[in-house]
């Protein structure tokens, strides 16, 4: 059992660290079919330093290591529960060790366990086969892309592109409805599972099943195979994109299940995942433990170089670049635009959920007059010195904050707020109002934002556990995109609408 330990702490880490061939094959063709010198292909080009660089240093290629959820198929006579025991005492290891952030919270009281261990945390399903080795996948699923995830009932109403009754054409506007309501906000160029048929637990359960599928195999059914095409060819023509900045690439892979069901119920259940797929597997000896095989690592390997972030330097040719240091003036802000290029340097300090909520009823910690808010939760060691280290720190969807981030910036002088995915009119309306602006950084690109921070400087509100509590940053360097300026303008709200009518052309175009 102590080598089935060590065989899941290893599985554990190469999933946070590694992409998977396919994925990297996916993202390679994404970049290539880009249009040079736009956002989304700046965009492409930090992602694909990003995953480079968690390469190099074998750390998390999100700051979101998510929900660790195994599938795991055993011979008949295997201790479950002895393993069961294994698997958490590795995923407690690899919490400390930086590869995952700590992200199991009680839901009643909101204290994070620190281990990633507590009721419901990791996910567990074993199964029995007749073979006598292991097989063992894991998918780590970050929260930003998990609040993507969505059921249809049918019959329904979809918006955009009207009724949509229990055959393969509803079935078709309810895939195609999931990849637009999406946006930006799970990290597109994203992939999707889709579950049709069972019970409300059974579609999403199989949903999430499909993503353990490779994003290159054939779908053996061909109805679904074909379906699996269509869905492909029609999302990539809606115009999203990587980010949600518009663009060619807006989905990257579609896996379709279905089951039997009810007479009375028609599910068709979406599993979204951000471009950081990452899922992995082994194959391991029953009697040792020892890991045989790995898994999704057949064809070829790409690695992406230093140079793969060319892009980056290509947008400056079409996109104003901004250097800024807090604290920032409201006509510094004034003068931003949507498309600018924003390089901060000196102050940064992070805020999520936790902290947005706080700040509505509390003082800040610190005078925020004229400082920049970073929607993250960042992964943090402290060394033997007790000083902490960033190990990862991309940007988390910024959309639940809208119930309290204007509030909060009126009340503390904030001018800047970072994160990905957009805001909404709540949010744009104060901009306009208190003088502040959207920054837009790459989702997922942890190891990039965290070579940018220089030093941390401190922390409060530690109680509120390390994603949640209020980090006090040094950066240098720090790119991100005007996406919401002080003038009313919405880069989201324009691909929103863009989208829609993409969206809603296919009513009349394909649609019966």
């Amino acid at each position: 059992m102590e080598k089935f330990k060590e065989s899941m702490y290893k599985l554990i880490v190469e999933t946070s660290t590694n992409l998977p061939n396919d994925v990297r094959r996916a993202i390679l063709q994404a970049k290539q079919r880009e249009n040079a010198g736009t956002t989304a292909a700046l965009s492409l080009g930090t992602i694909t330093k990003n995953i480079s660089m968690a390469d190099e240093k074998v750390s998390p290629i999100c700051q979101d290591t998510g929900m660790p959820t195994f599938e795991i198929k055993v011979p008949v006579g295997a201790n479950q529960i002895e393993m069961k025991k294994a698997i958490k005492e590795a995923i407690a290891e690899a919490t400390k060790n930086g590869k995952l952030r700590p992200n199991s919270v009680d839901s009643l009281t909101g204290e994070n366990s620190g281990n990633n261990l507590g009721d419901g945390t990791p996910i567990i399903h074993f199964e029995q086969w007749e073979k006598d080795e292991i097989d063992a996948r894991l998918i780590l699923k970050g929260g930003g892309c998990e609040n993507k995830n969505i059921q249809y009932s049918l019959p329904a109403e979809i918006e955009g592109l009207g009724r949509a009754g229990r055959d393969l054409d509803g079935i078709r506007k309810c895939i195609l409805h999931s990849v637009y309501q999406a946006q930006g906000q799970g990290c597109s160029a994203g992939f999707i599972g889709v579950g049709i048929g069972g019970d409300r637990i059974s579609s999403y359960s199989l949903a999430k099943e499909q993503l353990f599928r490779s994003s290159e195999d054939v779908n053996p059914i061909e109805e679904l195979r074909m379906l699996e095409d269509y869905v492909m060819e029609h999302a990539n023509n809606l115009g999203i994109g990587t980010m949600g900045f518009g663009g060619e690439a807006t989905l990257l892979g579609c896996k379709i299940g279905a089951l039997n069901r009810l007479p009375a119920s028609f599910f068709v259940s979406v599993a979204y995942n951000c471009w950081a797929f990452r899922r992995l597997g082994v194959t391991l000896d029953a009697a040792t433990g020892d890991i045989k095989e790995w898994l999704y690592k057949d064809g070829e390997e790409i690695k992406f170089s230093q140079d793969e972030v060319a892009a980056a330097t290509e947008v400056k040719s079409t996109s104003r670049e901004v250097v800024l240091q807090a604290p920032i003036t409201e006509e510094q802000i004034r003068d931003l635009k949507v498309g600018d290029v924003v390089i901060l340097n000196g102050a940064l300090h992070t805020g999520r959920d936790a902290i947005h909520h706080h700040l509505m009823d509390h003082d800040a910690p610190i005078d925020l007059n004229g400082q920049v808010i970073y929607h993250c939760g960042p992964v943090m060691l402290k060394d033997e010195h007790g000083e902490w280290h960033v190990k990862a720190a991309g940007p988390t969807t910024s959309i639940r904050e809208e119930p309290y981030q204007g509030d909060v910036m009126k009340k503390f002088g904030i001018r800047a707020v970072i994160g990905k995915g957009g805001m909404g009119p709540k949010t744009l309306k104060a901009l306009q109002e208190h003088g502040g602006v959207y920054l837009n950084a790459i989702g997922g690109a942890a190891q990039y934002y965290a070579d940018c921070i220089k030093k941390v400087e401190g922390v409060d509100l530690l109680e509120f556990g390390i994603p949640e509590a209020m980090w006090h940053l040094q950066v240098e360097g720090f790119a991100a995109i005007v996406t919401m300026d002080s003038h009313g303008n919405s880069l989201h709200a324009d691909v929103d609408k863009s989208s829609f009518e993409k969206l809603s052309e296919l009513k009349e175009k394909v649609f019966k």
